[in-house]
């Protein structure tokens, strides 16, 4: 995916850039260090997704938002990074469409959290024309949520992607160690990264019961 990074500031644009090169899927199309030249080369350009300071030395990254929501589709998502902490600019961010907001200073870590949610759900939203309820509340969780607390224990970004990249392969329903044999990870990892993507909503759980013995749980990507 494309991106565009948006700050003035020489230094910290190419420190983000550099984040977003580091993420799998992702390369950073080009850099722009006011508001004005960010809508000309989103214009020219069309960009996936923008990487969006609001401290801008001509317009507001607000006002960007705002200009880019009267632009003709396809229009870029927006990544809000800036050290606005206001609640005032915050909901008018999000008011404006903006899928994340992060607070600067933040580390590596913290954007690809970002970048693989908003991978996930573009991933799922340019795999169907018409979506339900149940879809909608799907794609809702996956690009809003990022807990901490849900998180396995050593969380690794490229794990998590070994295990939903198993499961978006196939259209049956696999058991921990099936998923643990194809992804080349072993059980205990494959166990926690399972239960971790179950929390978010992003796969199915189902019981199988055999003759004997406790059931064994069964995965599907939703």
């Amino acid at each position: 995916m494309n991106v565009l990074v948006v700050e003035d500031d020489y230094r910290v644009n190419q420190i983000h850039s550099t984040f977003v090169e580091r993420v799998a899927g992702f390369r950073v199309q080009g850099h722009a260090f006011s508001g004005e030249q960010a809508l000309n080369l989103i214009a020219q350009n069309h960009p996936d997704l923008v990487l969006l300071d609001l401290y801008l030395p001509d317009i507001t990254g607000l006002e960007v938002l705002s200009k880019l929501n009267q632009m003709e589709p396809p229009r870029p998502d927006v990544i809000v990074v800036s050290a606005a902490k206001d609640t005032a600019s915050v909901r008018t961010a999000m008011q404006a469409g903006a899928v994340h907001f992060i607070t600067k200073p933040f580390d590596s870590a913290s954007l690809t959290e970002r970048l693989h949610s908003y991978r996930i759900f573009r991933q799922e939203v340019d795999s169907v024309e018409e979506v339900d309820q149940a879809m909608i509340d799907k794609l809702w969780l996956s690009i809003r949520s990022t807990p901490e607390e849900t998180r396995p224990k050593g969380h690794s970004i490229h794990t998590t992607e070994k295990v939903v990249e198993t499961l978006r392969q196939t259209k049956e329903d696999l058991t921990a160690e099936e998923v643990s044999k194809r992804s080349g990870l072993s059980r205990t990892s494959t166990q926690r990264y399972l239960s971790y993507l179950a929390r978010l909503g992003k796969v199915d759980i189902t019981l199988k019961y055999g003759a004997t013995g406790r059931p064994e749980h069964l995965y599907r990507w939703k």
